[in-house]
């Protein structure tokens, strides 16, 4: 009879043969825990972590914590004092998210600590946690398919197949370099958003101005009420029980649709020119007024919304992309306007009188030319991100077993 060898991952560097070993994590690893107790909260004090500031990036979230007493942190610490090179482990809520640790003075809470011990090392077992493997165990612990508590027993329990020593650093470092690389695409990105955030303060403030093509400069800008750079119109969601209406070549675009990119290039669901409804054309501009104030996008296709939308259609004397921008400008002014409200709520009549500063043409061209290719080269670094991301994830499903 034929041997099938099981425990051998897919893709492996060639100088490692035989076997991974099947462990049993708490075996080899010091599994426990922080503390389940609610301690009191202060102004100042020591940082308790929780599941929900563990992120999916792998880093900890320090700015969205509660502070506790230093007797409480001592307290908290006697059994689980976390150390740099400790993994946390989201217990509540989210659950996962696994983090190294990098930094010390913080104590934990309904959080699992992981302690590297003699044959496990903690930078392998880290990119392991973020495999398919891991989360397939935890999904059978759980008939329904959502997880939204996983018990101590359970992590200490879960079945690690392991390499030798000099495998484990060799697949943490090759790993790691990958994250490395996204960490400084991330890091890249946010410098442009930084930029392009301080860049639009001061063309809106014209602080920055450009000149003509012969140097010159252009005209003084004008206030004007968005109702009068074009068309306003507020969606409509067309009959739900009218099948004719429905899966056409129209996009009906909702909140839920609109995402923090620039464009809008696809929706979940679609109408036909049978609903009645008025099509926007492409380059509208669209920002939400009720609950969630202040998702914006460009239409690229054709599209209607629906009631929680109000839409500028610009008139041939302004530019779209620039009447984007100066909207986006005063956007944290029009959430400002809601915010003591239980319900947001922005009608059509409200939505256009607000105000924007509007430039020539041809100006209004320059800047928004200008600050669509910081928004290119933001996309680009995006698109980086997400093919390094989905590049990693293909090696945990095939360097693991």
């Amino acid at each position: 009879m034929e041997y099938v060898v099981s425990n051998v991952p897919k893709l492996r560097f060639s100088e490692f043969g035989g076997e991974w070993e099947e462990k049993i994590l708490g075996k080899i690893s010091d599994v426990r825990d922080g503390t389940h107790d609610s301690p009191k909260y202060y102004d100042s004090g020591y940082p308790l972590i929780t599941s929900k500031n563990l992120l999916a990036n792998g880093m900890i979230d320090f700015q969205n914590v509660n502070l506790i007493l230093e007797e409480d942190y001592i307290n908290i610490n006697k059994r689980s004092k976390v150390n740099i090179g400790d993994i946390l482990f989201g217990m509540i809520g989210t659950i996962g998210n696994p983090v190294i640790v990098k930094q010390e003075g913080f104590a934990i809470k309904n959080v699992a600590l992981i302690k590297e011990q003699k044959i496990l090392l903690n930078k392998f077992l880290i990119h392991y946690l973020k495999s398919s493997f891991v989360e397939k165990q935890f999904y059978k612990q759980n008939t329904g398919g959502t997880q939204k508590f996983i018990a101590l027993g359970i992590i200490r329990e879960m079945i690690i197949n392991l390499p030798c020593f000099e495998e484990q650093i060799k697949i943490a470092n090759f790993l790691s370099s990958i994250d490395k690389k996204i960490e400084q695409l991330t890091q890249k990105q946010s410098l442009l958003q930084q930029y392009k955030k301080g860049v639009m303060q001061k063309l809106f403030s014209q602080e920055i101005r450009f000149k003509d093509g012969n140097g010159k400069e252009f005209p003084e800008w004008e206030e004007k009420k968005l109702g009068d750079v074009g068309d306003i119109i507020t969606g409509k969601t067309p009959s739900t029980s009218d099948e004719s209406l429905w899966d056409g070549n129209i996009q009906f675009v909702t909140p839920t649709d609109i995402s923090d990119e620039k464009y809008q290039y696809k929706t979940l669901r679609t109408v036909t020119n049978h609903s009645k409804l008025k099509i926007l054309p492409a380059g509208s501009i669209m920002f939400t007024c009720i609950a969630s104030i202040g998702k914006m996008s460009l239409s690229t296709q054709p599209c209607i919304t629906n009631q929680q939308i109000n839409s500028i259609v610009p008139n041939n004397k302004h530019n779209n992309e620039y009447i984007y921008y100066a909207v986006l400008s005063i956007s944290d002014f029009i959430k400002s306007t809601q915010a003591n409200t239980t319900l947001p709520i922005i009608n059509k009549t409200e939505f256009s009188k607000f105000e924007i500063l509007v430039p020539d043409i041809d100006e209004q061209t320059k800047i928004a030319n200008f600050l669509s290719s910081i928004d290119k080269k933001i996309e680009l670094i995006s698109e980086e991100i997400d093919k390094a991301k989905e590049f990693k994830k293909g090696l945990l499903q095939q360097m693991f077993v």
